[in-house]
């Protein structure tokens, strides 16, 4: 079965930085789009980022543009989140996902950002942000 493991969340004060992992198994990885959302307290599950399945393309969203960077590592299997001039509203669980469908572009195709191109989810990793 397809495994998605979210690591390396954790406490960091306000301007701390933070990278997240996510260790992904039984499936070909280097086919597949990833992204990462996160769902704060009382708050619905939110859009972060997306990489293509090469890594030469990503999005982001606005609220994280220049403090976030989304990497992976196509012999690791594994996917990152850089994490950088962390804040309070950036308190949530992290979660991991796969997309839907096996990528059919180029090198440099842009990724979806859509929520229901990424129905596939890990357990979640908690970062809370907070002095």
């Amino acid at each position: 079965q397809v495994l998605l493991q979210e690591y390396e969340g954790g406490l960091v004060q306000p301007g701390g930085s933070l990278r997240l992992s996510c260790v992904v198994s039984g499936l070909p990885f280097r086919r597949y789009d990833m992204a990462w959302f996160r769902q704060g307290p009382l708050k619905e599950r939110e859009f972060v980022t997306s990489i293509n399945w090469s890594g030469g393309n990503y999005i982001y969203a606005d609220s994280v543009k220049g403090r976030f960077t989304v990497s992976r590592d196509n012999r690791k299997s594994t996917l990152y989140l850089q994490m950088s001039d962390l804040k309070p509203e950036d308190t949530a669980v992290y979660f991991c996902a796969y997309a839907r469908r096996e990528a059919s572009g180029d090198y440099y195709t842009v990724p979806s950002r859509l929520t229901r191109d990424f129905g596939t989810w890990g357990q979640g990793t908690q970062v809370t942000v907070s002095s």
